[in-house]
């Protein structure tokens, strides 16, 4: 596991050190120093190696975060914890700059005893650390206190205490999904895929108890609700086939893989309920069909039309278009139908900008590229168009069923609780060859 741990300034200085296993000595820190940080060359790789011990650093404004090892570790628990931890000490002191280091360094020192252990990473929920550890050091000072904590750390519900009440109950979901497309010059998918997350905002009394439900095909096809006699059938996708999902620890994963519903006790306040994957029946928003002509070897015209392929009833929002032009371009003339368009000689693209644009609509720009002569008889290997969006829907068709809430204890209901969902679908790498 975990050798040591060390955060340093931008000069190299040492703000903060703590070793876990004997086999990690202070030329460590010297090492770091001089091979990464006052390197001649920039080190673009996060992990590095240096006399057989391998350095995971990470770097947040002017701050390095080194986790140092001799074993042969999991990367990517290692540099998990690392970005916890940043985490961890923003929910404590805001932004991580040196001053800040310095002026908290004794409960840095405080949180590094309670979230590592002999190198071996413990709790890092950030709301089970503030129950017990304050600025001031340990808050516990009666017996009561000191039962609820233990409770807490070493209970099975340890990301949620009890005892907490608000005067409405309220829950918030946000499903969010990123579309990644690449589309061949004549419309033809290359590739397509959404990676979606479902966000949640609980302001809930007790200890209360949620079902969610999704449309997921194996669920929807086991209660026979897939079927072409539907009645929702022509409104849209009645379900969807989720090709991989990872869930909050608050989930019971027994009752996902038997029952395959969400059943879970959530946190106070927000957190990430769910990650998924799609591949299958993705409804595209945008439709971009380029047109490239060559004319002779000075000058090029393109125009490219954008097709919106939702419900007229939507408006789409923060559309941009990237197309790249060539190095040895002199000049550029724009017509644009819509938006704002501007060509940008440092990028070497020009970049077109629409507010809002509603839906089965299509808008046009055209450009004429003035290009400088050259001896070089390499040819301009056309980069994809780009575009940037957001849609108020899920591009996969993935739909909220149902949220339940149980609290047997306090005296509410189901029906006392305000619930509200948002759905958005966001461009991811969304790419146009031309």
């Amino acid at each position: 596991m975990i050798g040591g741990l060390f955060i340093y300034n931008h000069k190299g200085e040492v703000l903060i050190s703590r070793v876990y296993r004997d086999d990690i000595g202070r030329n460590a820190v010297d090492a770091f120093r001089v091979n990464v940080i006052h390197a001649r060359q920039q080190v673009r790789s996060p992990v590095t190696n240096i006399a057989r011990t391998s350095f995971f650093h990470i770097k947040r404004s002017n701050i390095w975060l080194a986790a140092v090892t001799k074993q042969n570790v999991n990367a990517a628990m290692v540099f998990e914890f690392l970005h916890k931890m940043v985490e961890v000490m923003q929910s404590y002191f805001g932004k991580i700059l040196e001053e800040n280091v310095k002026n908290n360094f004794v409960l840095i020192y405080e949180l590094l005893d309670e979230i590592l252990d002999f190198g071996y990473p413990q709790n890092t929920d950030t709301g089970i650390l503030k129950t017990f550890i304050t600025q001031q050091g340990i808050k516990s000072q009666t017996k009561e206190e000191q039962a609820q904590i233990t409770s807490q750390v070493t209970g099975q519900i340890g990301w949620r205490r009890e005892g907490i009440k608000y005067r409405r109950n309220e829950l918030f979901l946000d499903v969010l999904e990123y579309v990644n497309l690449l589309m061949s010059p004549q419309g033809q998918v290359l590739s397509a895929h959404v990676a979606g997350k479902v966000v949640m905002k609980s302001y809930l009394s007790g200890m209360p108890e949620c079902k969610f439900g999704i449309n997921d095909k194996i669920v929807m096809d086991s209660k026979g609700k897939g079927t072409t006699d539907d009645p929702t059938r022509t409104t849209g996708k009645t379900s969807i086939a989720i090709d991989d999902c990872q869930f909050h620890q608050c989930v019971k994963l027994s009752k996902f893989e038997t029952e395959h519903s969400i059943s879970f006790i959530p946190p106070d306040g927000e957190f990430e309920l769910m990650r998924y994957r799609t591949t299958k029946d993705i409804s595209l928003p945008f439709r971009v069909i380029p047109l490239v002509r060559e004319v002779g070897r000075t000058k090029m015209e393109v125009k490219v039309v954008i097709k919106s392929n939702f419900k007229p009833s939507l408006l789409a929002q923060k559309i941009e278009v990237r197309i790249p032009t060539p190095l040895n371009t002199s000049g550029v003339q724009l017509i644009c139908m819509k938006g704002k368009a501007k060509y940008k000689a440092s990028e070497n693209a020009i970049v077109w900008k629409i507010k809002r644009m509603g839906g089965m609509k299509e808008s046009q720009i055209s450009a004429e590229i003035e290009l400088l002569q050259t001896d070089s008889k390499k040819k301009w290997t056309r980069p994809p168009i780009s575009m940037n969006f957001e849609v108020p829907f899920a591009p996969s068709g993935f739909k909220v069923r149902y949220l339940k809430v149980f609290e047997p204890k306090l005296n509410y209901s189901d029906h006392d609780v305000i619930k509200w969902v948002r759905y958005i679908g966001r461009s991811g790498l969304y790419e146009t060859r031309c």
